[in-house]
């Protein structure tokens, strides 16, 4: 017996039941995108692995631990991509995109790292990733904040809180670093293994840990934002104004960090309270030194990515609901009916109307699957209407008594009905 193949533990199908519900993100997140001016545009999912090294940094989790790396046939090691920030910035470099002015793009795609799967955590993840590109000012990262609570609000989204903070200059970071090692050292005694790796090579990550055993003396740990050099603060201090003038709620999050190297001033994370704990639906920041890491020019950008399991699972949890459901489901059944059904068919599909034919089969079994179709209505075609050139029309949902009508008239009414719903 041929033995079962399986999906690889922490890479999901996505099956039709359950993508409605995401289609319904993806057309709200195009929408709104496209409302200020974001153009989409694609990269490969396997780039160099020096790329995501070189852009993430050496001792981050993602790098250190989660990347699927493998060499190719001709011995170049390649990595498929954990996020989609650096292949953006790559490709602008590589192709000079940003020659003619800043750009704002964005993307959506798999993305993979090898983590322990878990509710809102999958080895293959999906994301949507925006990012403006040669943008200096603090306009551009509160836009995208904006943006984001404009997409909630379409969505019918409510209770996502928006927490800011301001992780500097380089400068400012490597004063602050040196703060931190002397603090952390102090208390070497309540640092887990992962903080005590940390300590020496990437001490600010230890901001970010969730150990419930190490949180008391992490609050007590030296503030970036209260030592921020004057070009940083008064960055923060516009946006903060910015988002304080477009009525967008938001907590200052000393402690928020995001999870690789690249960050620089502006951070930000939208976090959903109703989906565990893997809470953060997006979040990104002002990343300025990355061109330049990646062998470009000094170019300003700020970003942001945004999970789509996670975003599906706020959905869900906020009783948010989407349909395929057909408009009309048409049944034939004698001679000379399926050629007529196809025609009618077709002319429904004309009008934008969602239609499924029967695929053969005796009349009841047709009407069977029209009723088990979820589509609002049954279109019949047999000889008697075929002779007649008219149609019946059946109610599946909501009530309402069969008709045999004129085609005009069927083609009339159901357009009317489906916009009006």
């Amino acid at each position: 017996m041929v033995q079962k193949l399986a999906a690889i533990r922490g890479m999901e199908d996505l099956l039709p039941d359950a993508s409605p519900l995401w289609q319904k993100l993806e057309d709200a997140c195009r929408a709104v995108f496209e409302q200020y001016g974001y153009r989409y545009m694609r990269t490969p999912i396997v780039e160099p692995t020096a790329l995501f090294v070189r852009g993430l940094g050496e001792v981050t989790d993602i790098v250190e631990k989660e990347m699927y790396v493998f060499d190719d046939r001709n011995g170049e090691s390649l990595a498929l991509r954990p996020e989609a920030t650096a292949g953006i910035v790559r490709s602008a470099i590589e192709h000079n995109f940003l020659y003619n002015g800043p750009q704002r793009v964005w993307t959506a795609g798999p993305m993979y790292r090898y983590e322990r799967p878990q509710k809102g955590r999958q080895r293959e993840f999906h994301q949507y990733d925006v990012e403006a590109l040669g943008f200096e000012g603090p306009d551009v990262d509160a836009e995208q904040i904006v943006m984001l609570a404009r997409l909630w609000k379409k969505l019918g989204l409510q209770g996502i809180e928006l927490q800011v903070n301001s992780i500097g200059d380089a400068p400012d970071r490597k004063e602050h670093r040196g703060k931190l090692i002397e603090y952390f050292e102090r208390h070497a005694a309540l640092l887990d293994e992962d903080a005590k790796r940390r300590l020496h090579t990437n001490p600010l990550r230890i901001l970010d840990s969730k150990n419930p055993a190490m949180q008391e003396m992490i609050e007590g740990a030296p503030r970036l934002l209260d030592h921020l050099g004057d070009g940083a603060r008064q960055h923060f201090e516009k946006l903060c104004q910015l988002l304080d003038a477009s009525h967008v709620a938001y907590r200052v999050n000393p402690r928020l960090v995001r999870g690789m190297d690249y960050y620089n001033r502006t951070v930000f994370e939208f976090v959903a309270g109703n989906i565990g704990a893997q809470s953060t639906v997006a979040g990104g920041g002002r990343y300025d030194g990355l061109f330049e890491q990646l062998g470009g020019k000094p170019t300003p950008a700020c970003g942001f990515g945004m999970g789509i399991e996670r975003m599906l699972l706020v959905l869900e949890a906020s009783n948010i609901t989407a349909s395929d459901e057909l408009d009309a489901f048409v049944v034939y059944a004698g001679d000379g009916a399926q050629q007529v059904a196809w025609q009618h068919a077709e002319r429904l599909r004309d009008l934008g109307l969602r239609v499924m034919m029967g695929a053969g089969g005796s009349f009841k079994s047709q009407m069977k699957k029209a009723d088990g179709s979820g589509a609002r209505y049954a279109l019949i075609v047999g000889e008697d209407e075929v002779k007649a050139q008219r149609v019946t029309l059946k109610p599946l949902r909501g009530g309402g008594s069969q008709e045999t009508l004129e085609v005009n008239e069927v083609l009339r009414r159901l357009k009317q009905t489906i916009q009006e719903s």
